[in-house]
């Protein structure tokens, strides 16, 4: 097939790209490369089945594909809060403009939204039944905000268009190629650790997270989207971990006589989160395989060996 993958240089995007190159499929690459990184893509860039876009998805664009993978948007805190209004552009206009494209060319399209729809949850673990508990007026509500609007575009444009639509609710992901400065925990700590400075921890460190290694999360998108289910799915590893056992895991792991420093809770920063992934498992015969210490392993190894460079 010949699909197109927005944000495609992108961290998650790009492992992404990998596989469906090792599938022989035709793959177009679209980024602006605000967050992306064209070393994630380097090693395609001659190959014949790749194509490399540079180009902003709130900016419409004709193309002729069988599938969209829509991944475009910044997806941390550090990232989507430094330019707010762009991010909820990239969500509102980006969605609009690829569910255009799909429209027009009748091709498959899967969204790429998140568990910050269920903000702070009062619920927990999270399903998908569950509307969130989001400050609308927050710092983080640019992004909150502009994944549950992308999620509503989707299915408009389903009913009323009859799109093929897929949607993904990604909970906290991690592995090789996340950016060093992205401002998400595990990279924090992770650089932190080998860099030999104190491990910075937000609150007191009870709020939980869990993590999913990269190639798992892949495994799901790819099968939600040659599957029949449209979604929305979660599609997370529901080992829920407290930060501060995190952070003494990567100690342990990475540099023991690190400092653990404690700073202010940022605000709406969600207590607790943990996908209930019973529908992936259900509809998509997916769940993940990677512990939690195998794959930071490979995540340190990864920073490691871009740290030396």
């Amino acid at each position: 097939m010949r699909i197109l993958v927005t944000g495609g240089a992108g961290f998650i995007g790009s492992h992404l790209i990998d596989k469906l190159i090792a599938q022989e499929h035709e793959v177009l690459c679209l980024d602006n490369f605000y967050t992306g990184d064209k070393r994630n893509i380097t090693k395609w860039l001659n190959q014949p089945n790749f194509e490399l876009i540079r180009h902003d998805v709130t900016e419409p664009i004709r193309l002729e594909i069988d599938q969209i993978y829509h991944l475009a948007c910044p997806a941390s805190p550090v990232h989507y809060q430094f330019n707010p209004i762009k991010t909820l552009k990239t969500s509102m206009l980006g969605t609009m403009n690829m569910l255009g494209l799909a429209k027009r060319v009748k091709a498959r399209i899967l969204m790429a939204s998140t568990s910050e729809v269920y903000g702070d949850p009062e619920v927990h673990p999270q399903s998908e039944e569950y509307w969130g508990h989001v400050n609308c007026t927050g710092i983080r509500s640019c992004y909150d905000e502009g994944k549950r609007v992308a999620e509503t575009l989707c299915f408009d444009y389903h009913r009323e268009h009859q799109v093929d639509i897929r949607v993904a609710r990604i909970f906290n992901t991690y592995g090789p190629r996340m950016l060093e400065n992205d401002g998400r925990v595990v990279s924090n700590f992770v650089v932190q650790a080998l860099k030999g400075i104190p491990l910075t921890i937000y609150g007191d460190g009870s709020q939980t997270r869990s993590f999913c290694y990269v190639s798992d999360l892949v495994e799901g998108l790819m099968r939600l989207m040659n599957g029949d289910y449209i979604g929305p799915v979660n599609l997370g590893n529901p080992g829920e971990y407290t930060i501060l056992e995190l952070a003494q895991k990567i100690q342990s792991l990475v540099n023991p006589s690190a400092e653990l420093v404690y700073k202010p809770l940022p605000q709406d920063d969600p207590k607790q989160r943990k996908p209930d992934i019973s529908k992936a498992q259900k509809y998509l015969n997916w769940q993940p395989t990677i512990l939690l210490d195998q794959g930071l392993d490979l995540t340190i190894s990864d920073f490691k060996a871009r740290l030396a460079k």
